[in-house]
């Protein structure tokens, strides 16, 4: 029963006030059961957040993936300058003379902006090169672990339009509030609608409104991946013809072990355009999926890039004031 429910808070957890209830009854057990089993999933970090995931792009931010070349020696004082950034969510190093990867956002109001923001993290951190890697099209973007063992190999992903939304004071709240983890408790909802001073009607009724414009993707828990049992989880970069980018990205975002599936540009040190992340419970699983999606994916060459070590994994924190106080240090 514990890994049916963790298979369930993954896909769209229940926005009602009382979640835990609701998947009780589709599993036909009790309310007490499952907040059981979850509650000793957390106190295990197998859970590692629950929380509305919003599109860092629909708030306004500019993001982009980036790869330093950090020589070993300066390794861990570079991470701690790359991770003071609060638009860092995730940090690695990675097996390849490209070393260290990291995902960057910078807010809206940004004075720095993208660009200039990572000219003064490689200087700061004396990274020999870099190469930024923005998305040019996103295929897939949902980590859902296969805890059941019964996910089909392949799935049908969603292309969806979303519609236009202007952002109020209101929405902007509950994005700020609706971003942080629950607790696990029979009304983990109830926190957040009595400081906004709003009922549970609006406050449902809004992250609808947010999803409905892809602002909010979904809510939804995030596993630990080594803690779930999945501890081979490879970023594959492919080379492809950028032709036939879109064709070949659908495909790949089909296989259900992919999370992520991006189109990124390609450069003379870099010729890799198509990025898969694939999650395995072992190197040996993870690398017959690879071997499986290289028979179907038409490209010139791939490499599987197992992370080594794991520096960050958090979550943004949006319209904090922690960027405009990093910023400081560094506009004149």
């Amino acid at each position: 029963m514990k890994d049916e429910i963790l298979s369930r808070i993954q896909k769209n957890f229940p926005l009602d006030a009382r979640p835990f209830e609701a998947i009780a009854k589709e599993l036909n057990i009790s309310e007490d059961e499952v907040l059981a089993i979850l509650q000793e999933q957390k106190q295990k970090n197998i859970i590692r957040q629950t929380s509305a995931i919003f599109d860092t792009k629909r708030l306004g931010y500019t993001s982009s993936l980036v790869a330093f070349k950090i020589s070993a020696d300066k390794i861990s004082d570079a991470v701690k300058i790359i991770n003071s950034h609060p638009g860092i969510s995730h940090n690695y190093e990675r097996n390849h003379d490209f070393n260290i990867w990291f995902t960057l956002a910078v807010a809206p109001d940004s004075k720095l902006g993208l660009e200039k923001t990572l000219e003064v993290l490689a200087e700061a951190t004396g990274a020999q090169e870099y190469i930024m890697l923005p998305t040019l099209k996103l295929f897939k973007i949902n980590v859902k672990l296969d805890t059941t063992g019964k996910d089909e190999k392949k799935e049908k992903v969603k292309k969806v339009k979303h519609n236009d939304i202007a952002l109020t004071s209101l929405h902007h709240a509950i994005i700020r509030a609706a971003q942080y983890d629950i607790e696990i408790t029979k009304e983990p909802f109830k926190k957040i609608i009595d400081e906004l001073n709003i009922d549970y009607d609006t406050f449902f009724e809004i992250l609808n409104e947010l999803q409905e414009a892809g602002v909010m993707r979904r809510f939804a828990s995030i596993l630990n991946h080594r803690k779930a049992g999945f501890s081979a989880n490879a970023m594959v970069v492919w080379d492809v013809d950028e032709g036939r980018g879109e064709e070949i990205g659908e495909k790949a975002a089909a296989f259900s072990a992919v999370s992520h599936c991006y189109l990124r540009p390609k450069y003379a040190n870099w010729p890799y355009n198509l990025f898969t992340m694939v999650h395995g419970k072992s190197t040996e699983e993870t690398n017959a999926i690879i071997d499986e999606m290289a028979s179907e994916i038409d490209s010139k060459s791939y490499m599987p890039l197992y992370s080594s070590r794991e520096f960050k994994k958090v979550r943004i924190e949006y319209f904090a004031p922690e960027f405009e106080a990093w910023e400081e240090k560094y506009v004149k």
